[in-house]
């Protein structure tokens, strides 16, 4: 018996040394009301961190640790849209960040793109993390239309360089909010934007650090992610007869991400089910995401016990290694090119071109 103690006591210890650090840095108000969000729900084995500039908002959200960051240069008052300024508020505090993302191996970073503090301080975050060796994955959002030409801008300034360090890539376009509830107030709009990006971080998040009948080591959770661009996080869920295609067809048909998944070499699929979940169950839900990928794409899964349900699944996908970016970014690409060929036509005949 004393044996068997030492041994346990052993594996135990080389057990927390495999355990893998995972940090979510929420940045700007978007991006810390997400951290609020997450908190409100509980999240299994990950630390929730808030950065701003704005004194007066970090000071009423709920995180594990807050760091107010640009303290000389913006004096606690934010960053007033302008994402320069939350760029070099991040660079300031840059020790600050570096102690904080110090040992993490999977760290994520989440914003409302088209702000000041967030957009310009999550790619100075996501770079810092890719250079102490992290794995990075950046889940935003992208403004509404309505919000107007400067703040699209502001996005583009941010996307731009998170492209850079970020070895993923989730971008949910607020507008697909407003098609799905076309007269829903605008407060309520951006709650639904950031109970979007919590579920798809606390579903990424425990993917990793809960124990499920059918594990996904961090190995293989890294082979997909890693270096592979622009994704789609997709969720879905039933109680019905058809509860395994219905749970995995909601969730691959995503309405708040517009992008084409056929040919995609990568795919993680987490599945939450009660158990009486069948071995037939699985091959329905595994066979649908297969159907859309690269016949020779990689596919990773594991498996989790709800207790207290019946019938029941929830299906969360990750597909990766698009053959192509987004529709929406596509067009944001082609923006920015039609404005730096107009810029230079402008420049060469030295003139202003009035569109």
């Amino acid at each position: 018996m004393v044996g068997e103690n030492v041994v346990d006591r052993e594996l135990e210890e080389y057990l927390s040394q495999t355990i893998k650090k995972i940090k979510v840095f929420g940045c700007g108000g978007g991006g810390s009301n997400t951290i609020e969000r997450l908190y409100e729900m509980g999240i299994y084995g990950a630390e929730l961190i808030a950065i701003n500039t704005d004194v007066r908002h970090l000071l009423n959200v709920r995180a594990h640790k807050k760091i107010l960051i640009g303290k000389q240069l913006t004096k606690g008052l934010g960053a007033g849209k302008d994402p320069k300024l939350g760029e070099e508020a991040a660079k300031e505090s840059e020790q600050e960040l570096k102690q904080t993302i110090e040992g993490a191996d999977v760290v994520f970073v989440t914003c409302g793109l088209g702000g000041g503090t967030g957009t310009g301080s999550v790619p100075v975050i996501a770079e810092i993390a890719k250079k102490m060796g992290a794995l990075v994955i950046a889940i935003c959002t992208w403004p509404f239309s309505v919000e107007g030409v400067n703040i699209w801008d502001n996005a583009e300034y941010g996307l731009s360089r998170l492209e850079e360090h970020a070895d993923l890539l989730i971008i949910i376009p607020n507008d697909k909010i407003l098609e799905l509830y076309p007269n829903i107030p605008i407060k309520q709009a951006f709650k639904v934007a950031d109970s979007i990006l919590a579920n798809a971080l606390k579903e990424l998040t425990e993917l990793l650090t809960k124990t499920g009948y059918i594990n996904v080591d961090f190995a293989d959770f890294k082979s997909i992610v890693s270096g592979s661009g622009y994704g789609l996080f997709g969720v879905g869920e039933s109680d019905s007869e058809n509860r395994a295609i219905e749970s995995i067809e909601r969730a691959l048909n995503n309405p708040l991400i517009d992008l084409d998944i056929t040919g995609a070499k990568a795919a993680l699929v987490r599945i939450t089910a009660s158990e009486d979940i069948t071995p037939e169950d699985i091959k329905k839900i595994l066979d649908n995401v297969r159907s859309v990928l690269d016949p020779k794409a990689k596919l990773i899964y594991g498996i989790t016990f709800e207790e207290g349900k019946k019938n029941y699944i929830r299906t969360s996908v990750v597909i990766t290694k698009l053959k192509s970016v987004p529709t929406f970014i596509r067009k944001v690409k082609k923006r920015e090119l039609e404005e730096k060929e107009k810029k230079e036509l402008e420049k060469e005949l030295g003139i202003e071109i009035i569109a």
